[in-house]
């Protein structure tokens, strides 16, 4: 794997006139050090169209300085980015083309632009002598390299603060202070290569902006479409974080596949099931496989946590070394698998796919509706299907049949919030209120859910310890513990229910 760094900078706009201020003035520097000046020569890669530019990714090869060699950024905030850093070679490293293989699918990055920059350094140090903030002086000539304005060239000066690694960042805000002092102002492009890409493209006459008239308001599909496209931009942009075993990366690609799928349901008289099906049941594949390990996950945590609640005295026999055995014999060396499944020609077909509904949707008559019209229809119609499943899971008592019947409540609940979640830059508040009380009603389920598959698991590893000469005792108290809270959720849920069927709550959305 690569390595990584956050980088944490600012840059600024500078002049041939321009000089630095007197840095060891900022309160905590006790010694600015001239570090000397450094040649870089960087190759920047992209497509054609610039899609990793369009994503604010950065993949460039560059010889000179200390760290030579292939670099990856991808954004995290603004001013702060992940860098990943290979070593030198001819061509691009296999970790980068697999942590870009989402955006660039079939097509090799090319050579796009090159900057020729003369680097004048300084460190900022404390009077420990430890490292704070780089600051350098770069002067670049950047070249457009391919695409329109081929041969363009464009020269400036700018000034970058790096933060040292584990730094404060408040330290960059006191060198912005001084900085400012001076006169010199923040750059208006986040990076050397936006820059680049903007100074080096044809000048075009720019058009007047044309306002809507009244009958080109935004429709129902438009809506949906806006809600739909963020989705599998987040499947997108979520890939390579997955490769990188990002924290909560898995989870949250599996809840936009999960997301996207549900929004093909809801909004059939938007979008045509005969296309949107076949999508849907290949998010349903890819949920399952990210799925896999997640749940073991959860449940693994579910039982400790609880273990570790428990008082010293209670926990008898060989406990936790028990709970890792057993949880490790069901994994099913999720890194390795995820890999394989991102890798492979079924979900590239999938991305593939959804780019080309993205580009052109199916959209039906009723998409062309106003929201107002439309979208609470069918967030209601998600709505009594989980009425339906909710008073159906009401009148059983207790037992593995209400059991099997809240599970299915609670699948029709997470749908319901979905669409509400879906319609509420339409309908703003009224759909608000209605995901926030659906979620409520998801999420005691969910834990009543999350308690019956723990108890599944504790009655196992009671089986085994049993026949292993363990005793049971502290298997048989956690799941009495799980008992007592599906008890607590089943006796909450009748009251989290009435909130979330409020006729107030439905009548809004229809205003």
């Amino acid at each position: 794997m690569a390595d990584t760094k956050r980088e944490i900078e600012r840059k600024y706009e500078a002049t041939d006139a321009t000089r630095l201020p007197d840095l060891s003035r900022v309160a905590g520097v006790g010694r600015v050090e001239k570090r000397g000046v450094t040649e870089l020569d960087a190759v920047y890669y992209d497509t054609a169209d610039l899609r990793l530019a369009s994503h604010s990714l950065t993949l460039r090869r560059r010889t000179g300085g200390a760290d030579e060699g292939w670099h990856l950024k991808f954004p995290v905030a603004t001013g702060i980015r992940d860098e990943l850093h290979e070593p030198l070679a001819d061509t691009l490293p296999p970790s980068f083309a697999a942590l870009l293989r989402s955006r660039l699918r079939h097509t090799e990055p090319a050579p796009v632009v090159r900057l020729l920059s003369s680097r004048d350094v300084q460190h900022l140090t404390d009077p420990d002598g430890a490292l704070l903030a780089e600051v350098s002086v770069d002067t670049v000539c950047a070249e457009r390299l391919a695409g329109e304005g081929t041969g363009t060239t464009a020269t400036w000066t700018e000034i970058e603060v790096e933060l040292a690694d584990d730094g404060d960042p408040a330290f960059l805000d006191a060198v912005e202070k001084r900085l400012g002092k001076a006169g010199v102002r923040p750059s208006e492009s986040p990076s050397k290569l936006a820059r680049a890409l903007a100074e080096t493209a044809p000048v075009r006459k720019k058009k007047q902006e044309k306002r809507p008239r009244p009958d080109e308001r935004q429709t129902a599909g438009d809506h949906v479409l806006t809600y739909v496209r963020k989705q599998i931009r987040t499947i997108v942009d979520l890939d390579p974080a997955v490769r990188r075993d990002l924290p909560d990366s898995v989870h949250r690609m599996r809840v936009a596949t999960r997301r996207l799928r549900s929004a093909f349901k809801t909004y059939r008289r938007v979008l045509d099931r005969e296309v949107t099906d076949p999508v849907g049941a290949e998010l349903k594949w890819l949920a399952g496989e990210l799925g896999v390990d997640r749940d073991q996950e959860v449940l693994d945590k579910r039982l400790g946590d609880r273990t570790e609640a428990l008082p010293g005295t209670l926990v008898l026999g060989p406990v936790r070394g028990r709970l890792t055995v057993w949880s490790a014999a069901r994994r099913t060396g999720s890194r390795r698998r995820i890999t394989d499944v991102l890798d492979g020609k079924r979900y590239l077909a999938l991305l593939d796919t959804l780019d080309a509904l993205s580009a052109d949707p199916p959209l039906r008559p009723a998409a062309s509706r106003a929201p107002a019209k439309e979208l609470p229809r069918a967030v209601l119609k998600d709505y009594k299907k989980l009425a339906r499943r909710m008073d159906h899971a009401l009148e059983h008592p207790p037992g593995p049949e209400r059991d099997a019947a809240m599970h299915e409540a609670r699948k029709a609940a997470k749908r319901a919030r979905y669409a509400g979640d879906a319609a509420r830059p339409a309908l703003g508040k009224p759909a608000k209120r209605f995901a926030e009380r659906v979620k409520a009603v998801q999420s005691v389920l969910g834990d009543h859910q999350d308690s019956v598959v723990a108890r599944e698991a504790l009655r196992t590893l009671a089986i085994e310890a049993h026949a292993a000469g363990e005793t049971t005792f502290t298997w048989g108290l956690l799941y009495g513990h799980e008992e007592a809270t599906a008890d607590a959720r089943e006796r909450e849920l009748p009251e989290v229910w009435a909130r979330a069927s409020d006729p107030v709550l439905r009548a809004d959305l229809k205003h």
